[in-house]
């Protein structure tokens, strides 16, 4: 994969605006280090923050900015930094490698993990890897039966059951589109499968939030919410209630989130203790206990692996170009901002 990245589209610009204003700085001056995009509530990284602080005895707040939000937030910090490290979708880590937001600088084992998984200056580099599916709060449907497909989420028994991240600003948004485009025939030259399907959405009354939403599917606020399978998996198997991760059958993507160094970060070397950890083989081993798929080849405990749906359903998840998929973020923000919302 090239590393040559646009921007983050409109969103970055509304989320500079918002986030300049956070009284990050007094909370920062109490940490031992600050991470962007490390939210408690997704992919476990409330019990990874533990871990770190039992093992490292490094003390990280959660902090539940979104990709597109925590790079605006390091841009709008650029003269006088705070955060250490950041935790990003893999497109958003190669746009702040783009605006010099980060330092080019290796962690250890970082030769061991593929190619395209890493750019080549050690200015971002995966730890994990997700599918983009539904997770699903099956006692919230009511008498809805559980979506196969994307094209169920337009029917009226889900009207106003279906909720995602806004794709301007969060990754995770902006890969739902993505699934749905290429699952739907699109390609990054040709939005117009996904637009047209997010716009049926809506009329459907769908739900777009900024930030994880982990809590609200499983509190039955949003019954289906476009997600990564860890997340689902993770309500599936800890929490109460029955929950599913359905891998539509028209199909989905695979999609890496990668860490980067902070350029000039205040705590640089403890920053650069954390990011080593992560990828130990206690911090990749700690990812599969998760539901993610790590960067590096640890073996999956079998009572985790068995957790998983079938390989032949992960058939339908593809890896895709993310140079490609990031040069064409800007102008499906546009269109998403115009036509959908």
């Amino acid at each position: 994969m090239k590393t040559t990245v646009l921007s983050l589209g409109l969103g970055l610009a509304a989320a500079a605006s918002i986030f300049a204003l956070a009284p990050v700085q007094a909370q920062a001056q109490a940490q031992d280090a600050i991470c962007y995009n490390c939210p408690p509530e997704w992919a476990n990284w409330g019990e990874m923050l533990k871990n770190i602080k039992a093992d490292l005895d490094i003390d990280i707040p959660g902090d539940n900015k979104n990709s597109g939000q925590a790079v605006a937030q390091i841009i709008a910090e650029k003269a006088s930094p705070v955060a250490d490290i950041a935790y990003l979708g893999v497109n958003a880590g190669i746009s702040a490698a783009a605006q010099g937001l980060v330092e080019a600088w290796k962690p250890q084992r970082f030769d061991e993990i593929p190619e395209g998984l890493k750019d080549p200056e050690g200015r971002w580099w995966a730890v994990h890897q997700g599918t983009l599916g539904l997770f699903v709060n099956v006692d919230a449907l009511g008498n809805a039966p559980v979506p196969a497909c994307w094209a169920d989420l337009k029917k009226p028994e889900y009207n106003g059951l279906v909720g995602y991240l806004d794709p301007t600003s969060a990754a995770v948004g902006y890969a739902s589109a993505v699934a749905i485009n290429t699952a739907l025939g699109g390609s990054f030259d040709d939005f117009t499968p996904a637009i047209g399907f997010l716009k049926e959405l809506a009329g459907n009354g769908a739900i777009v939030t900024k930030q994880t939403s982990y809590a609200r599917t499983v509190s039955g606020e949003i019954p289906i919410l476009m997600d990564y399978d860890f997340n689902a998996y993770r309500a599936k198997y800890t929490e109460s209630g029955k929950f599913e991760f359905v891998l539509p059958c028209e199909g989905s993507i695979t999609f890496p989130y990668v860490m980067t160094l902070v350029k000039n970060a205040p705590r640089a070397e403890t920053g650069k203790k954390v990011l080593d950890y992560l990828l130990s083989d206690k911090g990749q081993l700690f990812w599969t206990t998760a539901y993610l798929r790590p960067v590096l080849p640890v073996e999956m405990p079998a009572d985790i692996a068995n957790r998983f749906l079938p390989a032949s359903e992960y058939q339908r998840a593809k890896a895709i170009d993310w140079d490609q998929a990031q040069a064409a973020q800007a102008a499906f923000s546009e269109r998403y901002l115009s036509e959908v919302r």
